[in-house]
């Protein structure tokens, strides 16, 4: 099952040292060099491959595998219209109140329940989004390792909470609890302009490598940590938008969207004499 933290409980993790980060922030660095990565997987919305859950081999499912929803939203199966729509390049995924008070919206997966579908080790990762506005909303990418027999291992590209249009975090989550081990966690909070990321598209991103795992905002360094040995499997993105994460959500607009131009993965290059 997949939890969230908010900002001020995932602040706590921190100051207290609970599931410590494997390594130290790293120093400011370049910007990250995409002559030296080759594309991988390409999404780019010009049209949707998605079923409920993979039963028509589709491209992506509109749930998580493990059947694990979460928030105060119910991801949807699709349908005509709701809640994935695609304009010249653009997905939508809309939260929308229902006539009865309950809030629908939508999350695409790579993977099925059994395993199927994308999913890569090592690489960078990368959505390009704008967000939405308002309170409650709790758009996110992210990415879940594919063996998750004895842990599960997931990296929050981005999580951004609407209550503050002013910053979103990027974090880990190593969940062993359920197998009776600890639990480890980590996290970093990005400050931006006020608004931009619902007025603008940006580009979000991780590159997994074995030895450092490093987030990118709109391909410019934000923060690192050192590779844990959990993290060096197969990861494979999902993205969605949800409501709430313990914030209210009775000011959250009615709809809400989230518009993604693309999911793009890619793996370095071999390295050779000349490169």
């Amino acid at each position: 099952m997949r939890y969230r933290i908010s900002s001020k409980a995932l602040g706590l993790l921190i100051v207290l040292g609970l599931g410590a980060l494997p390594g130290r922030p790293s120093v400011a660095q370049e910007p990250i060099n995409m002559n030296a990565y080759q594309l991988t997987f390409e999404e780019n919305f010009d049209s949707l491959d998605v079923s409920a859950w993979g039963e028509k081999s589709s491209r992506w499912i509109a749930h998580t595998p493990w059947n694990g929803d979460f928030g105060d939203a119910r991801f949807t199966d699709p349908a005509p219209g709701f809640p994935f729509t695609t304009d010249q390049g653009i997905l939508k995924i809309e939260a929308r109140k229902e006539a009865d008070g309950t809030w629908r919206s939508g999350l695409l997966s790579s993977v099925n329940p059994k395993g199927e579908g994308f999913s890569q080790q090592f690489g960078y990762f990368e959505a390009r989004m704008k967000l939405p506005p308002g309170k409650g909303v709790w758009p996110a990418f992210w990415l879940i390792g594919l063996d998750r027999s004895k842990y599960t291992s997931e990296i929050d590209v981005l999580e951004y909470y609407g209550r503050a249009p002013y910053e979103f975090s990027m974090g880990f989550h190593i969940w062993r609890q359920s197998q009776g081990g600890q639990n480890t966690t980590g996290g970093n909070w990005k400050t931006v302009e006020d608004g931009i990321l619902n007025s603008e598209y940006h580009t979000y991103g991780v590159d997994i490598q074995p030895d450092k795992t490093s987030f990118y905002l709109d391909r410019q360094f934000i923060w690192s940590f050192d590779t844990p040995k959990e993290f060096h499997m197969p990861f494979y993105p999902l993205v969605n938008l949800a409501l709430g994460s313990g914030w209210p959500i009775d000011e959250t607009p009615n709809p809400s969207v989230l518009l993604v131009d693309y999911i793009h993965v890619y793996k370095r290059k071999p390295t050779t004499a000349d490169n």
